[in-house]
């Protein structure tokens, strides 16, 4: 699974050179005068840096001169260029880390942003886990580059043009011989450069992939420790995460070579051309202090060489995380709304059709899910869907709330494509009760107030007292407001239920679904669930996927699906008496159900 996900890395377009890093241009445009003053701050301490070496040439001289007094004020000018030099740094450091710090955040929402509102059938391309890689990982790899590495950056490439420029003016000669050095550090930055962000983006590849890894055994842990899968779950993360570690180890040993050979020439090369200086001022061709400043000069322009080629790895490897950021911000998404989205007429009446509808899952397209399938649901009537596994029940659900889109036909809502309007906007007539309720880690009252944010208290308990639940949750240490735990662990499989058809019911939405809403409720709260959904569908148009015979039997109407298509419809006596695939299933399904007639 991991070697498929960095394959399918690999196999995805986009630049992988430091240029990337433009796509971060648009996160910085609201916040133009922190970029102003940064830049301000950075040209100051350049200046400031470039301005130490002048003085410390002054004050070498001034050891010469019988005047004391000239030799207090170089000194005082000393002093002061270095409190300019520090306020300065300190100023820059604290704009750029927290414009950083700022556009990261930007970014991390911006990401988020897109990756909440795609539909499913984009996730069947990539994992969760790898996306939340992307939001954290890539991002904290972005922080360190943007609130440091790229101000740091911008601030070597003026000392060393700055540096070089008086530097020639100090001693053209021996410049001239520091020049010679260029070629031999440009080559391996170039060669070596071009391997270390190859390594870069393959070691982040294995980072996502060992979150992805993680995500998944940690979110089906009981599922892991039930069927005594803890040691093969170890030994697959330990696979991904030594194969990341691997893949970092020849980064790092690529970037330390690196280093060393540019340290190596540079320092050499400067070691020589002082040898050659010092031979110059023992001639008489320059003083003491033009040496000293040209020292400094060298030394300023060898750290400004050595801190790119380290900066320039990390901005290769920002420009790695930028590529995959900026993937997800333009991922195309096979469900989108329109640009003039139509209007629901109101009030909203939940008629509901499907015309000619066929549709294949992404993942699975060799397989029809539903074949031409016509279907017309009246405002306010009671369908249940029933057949056998993967006859296509949840699907119907699925095109309905627009997950996905039909391959061919239309689905539509009081007469207006679904296609024709904002997700949102006909969403918000839909209340969901899903076949493994989600719930979330907050209290029981914010799980059943998420299906209605402004509902008051008193409508909350109302909804949970509907769907059986109020009991049990006043049974919790702290009532509505107990924490039920990440994805309600703190909660059995029939509360989960309840809770989510209290959340259903808060909706009050004119459109109700329900897939295999009952499944996990025991006999007592079923009934008590089953009849507040009976008076809940009294007025609203009710879709229901079942497989028990007591949902099934007070259904308006029944429809039997097969291999995706519609095989039979009609009430359940009348079915039973028809014989074929619902006769069979009731048979099978609701022997139980069968003996209580």
């Amino acid at each position: 699974m991991a070697q498929n996900l960095i394959a399918d890395e690999k196999d995805r377009a986009g630049s992988k050179k430091v240029g990337s890093l433009r796509a971060l241009v648009p996160f910085f445009a609201p916040y133009r005068l922190q970029v102003i003053l940064a830049a301000c701050a950075l040209v100051l301490t350049a200046t400031v840096s470039l301005l130490l070496p002048m003085a410390a040439r002054r004050v070498v001289d001034g050891f010469a001169t019988s005047d004391v007094e000239i030799l207090d004020s170089y000194f005082a000018a000393a002093v002061a260029i270095a409190l300019v030099f520090a306020l300065g740094t300190a100023a820059r450091y604290f704009i750029v880390t927290r414009l950083g710090e700022r556009v990261v955040a930007d970014i991390r929402t911006a990401v988020f942003d897109r990756m909440i509102g795609m539909s499913p059938a984009y996730y069947e391309r990539l994992m969760t886990g790898e996306v939340l890689s992307r939001i954290t990982t890539d991002t904290t790899l972005l922080l360190s580059v943007v609130g440091s590495s790229v101000s740091w950056f911008l601030r070597n490439i003026l000392l060393f043009f700055g540096g070089l420029a008086l530097m020639l003016a100090t001693a053209p000669k021996l410049t001239g011989m520091v020049l010679l050095l260029v070629p031999l550090v440009m080559v391996p930055i170039i060669l070596l450069g071009r391997r270390v962000r190859t390594l870069s983006r393959e070691n982040q590849d294995w980072i996502a992939a060992s979150s992805g890894n993680a995500s998944e055994a940690l979110l089906s842990v009981q599922t892991v420790q039930a069927f005594t899968h803890e040691a093969p779950s170890r030994a697959q993360f330990a696979d991904v995460t030594e194969k990341s570690f691997q893949s970092a180890k020849k980064r790092i040993a690529v970037r330390a070579l690196l280093t060393a050979i540019i340290i190596f020439v540079v320092f050499s090369g400067i070691l020589g051309v002082l040898w050659i200086g010092a031979r110059d001022v023992r001639a008489g061709a320059m003083s003491a202090g033009e040496l000293v400043q040209f020292v400094i000069y060298a030394g300023i322009i060898a750290a400004s060489v050595a801190a790119l080629s380290e900066i320039w790895g990390e901005l290769q490897r920002a420009a790695g995380a930028t590529e995959r950021l900026t993937e997800l911000m333009h991922a195309e998404d096979s469900v989108h709304d329109p640009e003039a989205p139509a209007a629901l007429p109101l009030p909203v009446q939940g008629a509901v059709r499907f015309d000619a509808v066929s549709f294949t899952y992404p993942s699975r397209p060799n397989t029809q899910a539903l074949q031409d399938l016509t279907l017309d649901i009246r405002p306010g009537e009671t369908v249940a869907l029933v057949g056998p596994s993967g006859a296509g029940k949840s699907t119907v659900l699925q095109l309905l709330l627009r997950f996905y889109d039909p391959a061919a036909g239309t689905v539509s809502l009081d007469g207006v494509n679904l296609q024709d309007m904002d997700r949102a906007g006909f969403r918000a007539h839909l209340a969901l009760v899903p076949q493994d309720p989600v719930i979330f880690a907050s209290t029981a009252r914010e799980n059943i107030r998420f299906g209605r944010p402004e509902a008051s208290d008193a409508e909350v308990e109302a909804a949970a007292q509907a769907a059986a639940a109020h009991d049990f949750i006043m049974a919790l240490p702290d009532g509505y407001d107990s924490p039920v735990g990440e994805r309600g662990v703190m909660l059995s499989g029939g509360q989960k239920q309840r809770i989510a058809i209290a959340r259903a019911i808060l909706r009050d939405a004119p459109v109700l679904l329900l897939d295999e809403a009952t499944s996990a409720l025991d006999s007592e709260s079923e009934q008590a669930v089953q009849q507040a959904v009976e008076a809940l569908s009294a007025d609203r148009t009710t879709i229901i996927v079942a497989h028990r015979l007591s949902t099934v039997k007070k259904a308006d109407r029944i429809i039997v699906l097969e291999e995706g298509r519609i095989v039979a419809q009609g009430s359940h006596d009348a079915l039973v008496a028809e014989g074929g695939l619902y006769a069979r299933l009731a048979r099978l399904q609701f022997t139980d159900g069968l003996a209580a007639e």
